[in-house]
C-alpha cells in the first residue's frame, strides 16, 4: 500500500505536466460522517479532507479523476440534557483514500461524477465520558475501507472549483460484534458528506 502511494504522489504532477488533456491541482475542506452499525445518527462527526487530484480529459464532456487524500471520518454521539442521556461516545477514524471516478460536464459550470475509493486506516479510536477506550474495551477496525462515491463539481474560474460529494462503504469497516454493546449494534459502514476546493495548479 505504501509503494502505491508514493507511486501516486510522483505520477499525479507527472501526468498533469505531459499533456494538455491533463489537468492537475490541490484540494481540501470538511467532512460531516456517519457510521451505520453504531447507536448514533446524523452526520454529527466532522473532519478534514485534503489532499491532490487529476482529472483526464476524455472529450469536451467526459473525463475521469483519481486522489490521493488524507480523510477524517467516523461518528459522534453528544451528551443530551433534555432526555438525560449522560453518555458520550466519540469515533475518530483518519484514512488514505484513493477515489478514482469518471464524470460528465453538463456545461462549462457544472459537473457530475460517480466512482469508488479505496481507503487504508492510519488510526482508529474511539472515546467515552472518561476518554479514550481502555485496552480491554477496544475492537480492531478493518485496515481497509471500499467505499461507491457520487458527486457534483461546481466551476468558479478556470482553476477554483467547489466538489459536493456522498461516499458509502461497500464493505464493512468493521465486523459484527457477535454481541449487543451500548455503542455497537451492528457491522459498520462509513457514511460520509464531504464539501472540498478544487485548485487547479500548472506544472
Amino acid at each position: 500500500m505504501k509503494y502505491l502511494l508514493l507511486l501516486i504522489v510522483f505520477l499525479i504532477p507527472t501526468l498533469a505536466s505531459r499533456a494538455q488533456k491533463f489537468e492537475g491541482g490541490v484540494l481540501g475542506g470538511v467532512n460531516g460522517s456517519q457510521v451505520r452499525g453504531d447507536f448514533t445518527s446524523g452526520y454529527q462527526k466532522p473532519g478534514i479532507n485534503a489532499g491532490a487530484y487529476v482529472n483526464y480529459n476524455w472529450s469536451e464532456k467526459t473525463f475521469w479523476g483519481m486522489e490521493l487524500r488524507f480523510s477524517q471520518k467516523g461518528s459522534r454521539k453528544n451528551p443530551d440534557a433534555k432526555t438525560g442521556d449522560q453518555y458520550k461516545y466519540i469515533m475518530r477514524l483518519n484514512y488514505i483514500d484513493i477515489p478514482v471516478y469518471a464524470g460528465y460536464r453538463s456545461n462549462d459550470r457544472i459537473s457530475v461524477f460517480g466512482g469508488l475509493s479505496a481507503g487504508y486506516l492510519i488510526s482508529g479510536n474511539e472515546y467515552n465520558n472518561y476518554g479514550l477506550f481502555p485496552k480491554e474495551d477496544r475492537r480492531p477496525f478493518n485496515d481497509f475501507d471500499v467505499q461507491a462515491l457520487a458527486g457534483i463539481r461546481v466551476k468558479f474560474t478556470s482553476r477554483l472549483s467547489l466538489d459536493i460529494r456522498g461516499a458509502y462503504s461497500v464493505v464493512p469497516i468493521r465486523d459484527n460484534p457477535g454481541e449487543v454493546l451500548w455503542y455497537w449494534l451492528d457491522s459498520q459502514f462509513n457514511n460520509v458528506l464531504s464539501t472540498s476546493l478544487f485548485y487547479r495548479l500548472d506544472f
